[in-house]
């Protein structure tokens, strides 16, 4: 059967609205970050959702002010990244966690708040899956990049923790990549602490490993802590792992 030009017109918008919610996919590259400054998806009209990613204040308690209030990387600012937004471990090979992002040919308001799974493909931590959710981007961040948010991983080109937590000029460690062993974190804010270790007991210390990544659901594990969801997620995946945070122990590591 032959579909008249109208009724192809018609279903235009259907089909893209599909591949739309396909979500990309592809090889890209990791780097990791913690600038304690306040998400860029934490600014209104950033996603296509009703919410924004929860920002906190100087005492890392979340603010109700929508999304208004000036980045504390700014002068006189007192929005910072919550720690709450620290990767944690569902089981031996999945993890939850969140980055900024920079998808080629796509834009920040088809990113913010959308999640990706990625599967590394090298180092340490080959063949083992981080979802994360986009709640930041940057200027210095290129195609398919994933800037791993983990605390003690490095302020990069902004530094707010010198003011919410009293950390060194350069952040912990240094300016990019950031502390270099796990009794490092021993010395961290309380509230950072489990962020910090889990770079060095699942991601068992890998240092920028390739992925594949595509997008997926959201699970809602990483949505109660972020605050945001879009208004169409990806409709043809199933979210990977548990809906609800497991109890999952590392082998403690020295």
């Amino acid at each position: 059967m032959r579909l008249s030009a109208s009724t192809l017109a018609a279903l235009v918008p259907f089909y893209l609205e599909l591949v739309s919610a396909q979500g990309p996919s592809g090889t890209g590259k990791t780097t990791r970050y913690w600038d304690c400054c306040k998400p860029s998806c934490g600014w209104p009209k950033k996603s296509n959702g009703q919410s924004l990613v929860k920002t906190c204040s100087k005492s890392d308690q979340p603010l109700n002010d929508g999304g208004n209030t000036k980045s504390g990387c700014d002068n006189g600012g007192n929005a910072f990244m919550c720690s709450t937004q620290s990767p944690w471990a569902v089981n031996e090979t999945t993890s939850y966690g969140w980055a900024a992002v920079a998808i080629t040919g796509s834009n920040e308001a088809a990113w913010c708040c959308a999640c990706y799974e990625l599967t590394f493909t090298s180092g340490p931590v080959q063949g083992k899956k981080l979802i994360v959710q986009a709640t930041n981007t940057g200027g210095d961040l290129g195609n398919n990049h994933f800037d791993l948010a983990i605390p003690g991983g490095g302020v990069g080109l902004f530094n707010a923790c010198t003011n919410q937590y009293g950390a060194p000029s350069n952040g912990w460690g240094e300016r990019y990549g950031g502390i270099k062993s796990r009794s490092d974190c021993d010395s961290f804010p309380a509230a950072l602490k489990a962020g910090c270790y889990w770079r060095f007991d699942w991601f068992m210390g890998a240092d920028n490993p390739g992925v594949t990544f595509k997008q997926v659901a959201c699970p809602a594990a990483i949505t109660a802590k972020s605050g945001c969801t879009r208004n169409n997620d990806v409709i043809n995946e199933t979210p990977t792992g548990p809906s609800t945070v497991p109890t999952y122990t590392p082998s403690p590591k020295v």
